[in-house]
């Protein structure tokens, strides 16, 4: 973890309400770290539902293996996250740490083994000692209370710069219903269907089956258009969990993704999850510039977010960024390799709203001195038109610096 935050964190952190039925508590269980917190117990009221979208990585972790089997439950009365080692590329020595600390985990709330849900983040290939959370988990069960979901997110962090958290409360019937979320990531990030680590909270009373489909529609425009470096990781993990204690206020029980009455926590909901998201890519690693990339006029809107992370991906790209150059042949260059339609002559490309290109050649009004001073600017919009339809799509990333290779080449150090 660094100890400078990074310049492009947000510059206010929003207090987080209690939701009724959530209970967090926080440990230090010396995993990897010193001196700091590195396990989260949340523990939730009996009935909560639960959905999940997770990495698609050939080579998920154990955590990832256990949560996906005990989904289809639909029921979850506890997490347990922890930093420092992933437990993933661990074999049957990091299945038998999940199932020991589900076990204990379970001893400690009072439930079943089945609704338990873990995540892990850090070191992969490292065995993760189960036996740190005995004791731990029992301390925390006691002691945990509805509130600090900062201490929650700063549990969970790697090599992260600050703390990921955002809250909204709307209207769900008549009755006003929370919702919290929180994320870690900071670098081995290309998400295939979430983000690194994220969990929501809501007291909204949702049906599991609905509350999944939200989930999986909600992170397709927010954490998988992002990307820091192009890597997917093993552990990501997007779990989300409806206490439904807001039904006692009035809020009607939702059985159906599609029910109308959703419109407002749906909109909120995928706030959360851009926000976080967002929050994801101010903090890449070594990151000193947020990039948004734009690409409008492409065949579909799927042709778009290829063109758009290929110009993400691509580390000439990110390295200009970085360099507060506008090197617009660098741009031309990934929308090329893209592998999708695109006409050279077509082509137009501008920087935080100056057009350096048009029509596949260098815009005639350019102009170096305005164009540099515009790159100084902490956030950067690089706009690209194709010209051949409506297609359009919008990703985030950041620039690719060299404390991004100082932090990598000494991470397991």
């Amino acid at each position: 973890m660094s100890s400078s935050v990074s310049p492009l964190a947000p510059k206010n952190v929003p207090d987080m309400p209690v939701i009724a039925g959530v209970r967090l508590a926080t440990a230090e269980a010396g995993i990897r770290y010193k001196n700091r917190t590195d396990v989260l117990l949340a523990i939730m009221d009996k009935g909560t539902a639960v959905a999940g979208v997770f990495t698609k990585s050939k080579c998920p972790s154990a955590p990832v293996e256990w949560c996906r089997a005990k989904l289809k439950g639909g029921k979850a009365r506890a997490l347990v996250v922890n930093s420092g080692n992933a437990n993933a590329f661990t074999g049957k020595t990091g299945r038998s740490s999940t199932a020991l600390t589900a076990k204990i985990a379970a001893k400690a709330v009072g439930c079943s083994e089945s609704e338990i849900f873990l995540a892990s983040t850090g070191v992969i290939g490292e065995p993760l000692d189960a036996t740190k959370f005995d004791g731990v988990l029992g301390r925390l069960a006691e002691t945990a209370e509805p509130g600090d979901y900062l201490a929650a997110a700063k549990a969970i962090m790697t090599t992260d710069t600050f703390p990921k958290v955002a809250t909204a409360t709307v209207k769900l019937g008549k009755a006003k219903v929370t919702i919290n979320g929180m994320a870690k990531g900071a670098g081995m990030i290309a998400p295939d269907m979430a983000t690194m680590l994220s969990f929501i909270f809501t007291d909204a009373p949702i049906a599991p089956a609905a509350l999944q489909a939200l989930l999986k529609a909600g992170v397709e425009d927010t954490f998988n258009a992002v990307t820091i470096d192009g890597d997917t990781s093993t552990s990501d993990t997007l779990l989300a969990f409806a206490t439904g204690a807001a039904a006692e206020h009035g809020a009607p029980k939702i059985s159906r993704a599609s029910d109308p009455r959703l419109k407002a926590f749906v909109k909120a909901f995928n706030q959360i999850l851009a926000n976080l998201s967002e929050q994801v890519a101010r903090d890449g690693e070594g990151a000193r510039k947020l990039l948004e990339i734009t690409v409008e006029g492409a065949k579909t809107k799927a042709s778009a977010r290829k063109i758009a992370m290929s110009i993400a991906n691509s580390p000439l790209v990110k390295t200009a960024i970085a360099g507060e150059d506008a090197n617009w042949g660098r741009v031309v260059m990934a929308v090329g390799k893209a592998g999708e339609t695109a006409d050279r002559d077509r082509l137009s490309i501008s920087f935080n709203g100056i057009r350096v290109a048009k029509s596949g050649a260098r815009d005639p009004s350019y102009d170096e001195a305005q164009v540099s001073e515009a790159m100084k600017a902490p956030e950067i919009a690089i706009k690209v038109s194709l010209g051949l339809g409506k297609g359009r799509d919008r990703v985030l990333t950041c620039d690719l610096t060299k404390e991004y290779v100082a932090i990598n080449g000494d991470y397991r150090s």
